[in-house]
């Protein structure tokens, strides 16, 4: 099959003097505008819409652009884009380490913005466009370091009529139905435009083909959302989320370790009090926080004295959040299952520690610019067992804060027989930044991707109690003792996510990487038919 690449609308004339105003200023400021918009997607703003707009717009500014310009323009909207959605990762370590994340993911942004620049004289360019985009998450979600997929749009999603999408095909069809409908929300506007310059049966197949674009997404949302269920399916179970707090904010907040156990421990004997005088229902089971107990409770008999206690003082078995200190190697980032009367009975070391928080890669080099890489003074080691603990009787998936936004780690718990997921995590050390929001945004997602309730117990906050269809029905305040206890549906059932997994993924880099080798090919041909002729001459 051969593809026929439109050429490039021809641009207008310089004006006398030099290249027109608007031709050194509005792309480049409307590139920046395209990823603000994108950032401003994000929670804690419920401006989800925001997306389909600042995919419009990034469309109207990279179509038919020469790939040199595609790059530049992409890196000013991946710079507009990450600088402020990353802004917590500099919250007690200074800019440097932001910036340098920022700009690091903003390249990779850039690269996506060349690719959809290749793509867009291609027919039907929005597809292939929103493909490219996907492939660029896809990248940047695996590599360098086993990548960082914070800022995929799934994430900005949350409260939007594209969540169910999150059932069908995961984030990366949910992403790429919302930067499928803004490049086509774009073309409708320009097909439109040309009908009306050139009568209305001139370009009808493309103004479909424009309108499907746009008006596919969220039709394909609405039939979706009948996969979207909170009904429980076996039974119930009560659960109890601890936020303990911390002394202060900071990274300085672990120098007070014993401080943050007592807190925790302190906070759950009030609730077994409260459920004693009748105040709250009786748990089925209680969810410490990750980095609840940094004191390893296996080489520290005062922190196991501390637990047993709590544990004791509630009677039901208690997840906690604990640093374990092998004598060799390296630090575990681990949930311990702590029965009442048993004490530790089962584990889980979190598989997918964070790069540059749990563990300095190249660390000499980095040490050059920041001496806080020093804080880590002994490295995290992953885990390699999928977390599933057995709590009364309910089946319990664990996914430790950074992995809640890894695909895979929520999926492997459901496969694995979890009826409900918790996502213990520790915001502390980034205040009160977006990022616990950000964050929590992602368990909603998860919970509709594989209809499961969602526990967050956070060190600090905001906890959150998540039901599968990802409505959030209660949650903290940030920086406050506090316990939330909350019948929750179990379910066993799979989403056609849950079941496929990595499979949608695979087939829109794929149609992503036949858009670009088609673009190749006839770039390949063309200059080949020039050279033909320059030797013809």
């Amino acid at each position: 099959m051969t593809t026929t690449i439109a050429p490039a609308e021809p641009s207008r004339p310089p004006k006398a003097g030099g290249r027109p105003l608007a031709g050194r200023f509005v792309p480049p400021a409307a590139a920046l505008l395209a990823g603000a918009l994108l950032f401003l997607s994000f929670p804690p703003r419920p401006l989800w819409w925001l997306a389909v707009p600042a995919f419009a717009l990034l469309g109207w500014v990279l179509r038919g652009r020469r790939l040199r310009a595609g790059l530049g323009l992409g890196l000013l909207a991946g710079l507009a884009f990450m600088l402020p959605l990353l802004q917590w990762t500099g919250e007690e370590v200074g800019p440097g380490p932001w910036l340098a994340l920022a700009v690091a993911e903003a390249v990779f942004v850039a690269a996506t913005c060349t690719g959809i620049a290749a793509v867009s004289r291609l027919p039907g360019w929005p597809l292939w466009a929103a493909a490219v985009w996907i492939a660029g998450e896809a990248l940047r979600a695996r590599v360098p370091f086993g990548g960082f997929p914070w800022g995929k749009i799934a994430f900005g999603q949350a409260d939007g009529v594209f969540l169910p999408l999150a059932a069908l095909g995961g984030t990366p069809v949910l992403g790429f139905a919302v930067a499928l409908c803004g490049f086509g929300l774009l073309e409708t506007v320009r097909q439109a435009a040309r009908a009306r310059r050139a009568g209305a049966a001139v370009h009808r197949l493309g103004a479909v083909a424009a309108l499907l674009a746009l008006l596919l997404p969220p039709a394909a949302a609405a039939a979706a959302r009948p996969l979207v269920d909170a009904a429980a399916e076996d039974g119930t179970a009560t659960v109890a989320a601890i936020q303990g707090n911390v002394p202060r904010l900071g990274l300085d907040f672990n120098a007070q370790r014993r401080a943050v156990l007592d807190n925790h421990a302190r906070r759950t004997e009030q609730l077994a009090a409260d459920v004693a005088a009748g105040r709250e229902p009786r748990p089925d089971f209680v969810l410490w926080p990750e980095n609840s107990s940094d004191l390893d409770p296996y080489r520290n008999a005062d922190a196991r004295r501390v637990i047993d206690e709590a544990v004791a003082a509630i009677g039901v078995p208690t997840v906690v959040g604990a640093v374990v200190t092998p004598e060799t190697g390296p630090l575990r980032n681990t949930l311990i299952e702590w029965r009442p009367g048993q004490g530790p009975v089962d584990t889980y070391e979190k598989r997918i520690v964070q790069p540059f928080g749990e563990y300095i890669p190249m660390r000499s080099f980095v040490r050059l610019f920041s001496s806080d890489v020093d804080r880590v003074r002994r490295d995290f080691g992953p885990g390699d067992e999928v977390g599933v603990f057995d709590l009364a009787g309910t089946r319990v998936g664990l996914v430790t804060c950074y992995e809640a936004a890894f695909d895979r780690a929520a999926r492997d718990t459901v496969t694995h027989g979890a009826q409900m997921i918790t996502v213990p995590s520790n915001n502390a050390t980034f205040g009160r930044s977006e990022m616990t929001y950000q964050q929590l945004a992602m368990s909603r997602v998860r919970a509709v991707e594989h209809s499961r309730t969602v526990v967050v117990p956070v060190t600090s906050g905001v906890s959150a109690v998540i039901m599968p269809d990802g409505r959030v029905v209660q949650q903290t305040e940030l920086f406050t003792p506090d316990a939330l206890v909350a019948e929750v549906p179990l379910r066993s059932s799979l989403t056609p996510a849950t079941r496929v997994g990595a499979l949608p993924e695979a087939l829109v880099v794929l149609l992503a990487a036949g858009a670009l080798g088609a673009v190749a090919v006839g770039a390949l041909r063309e200059r080949g038919r020039r050279s033909a002729g320059a030797d013809a001459r």
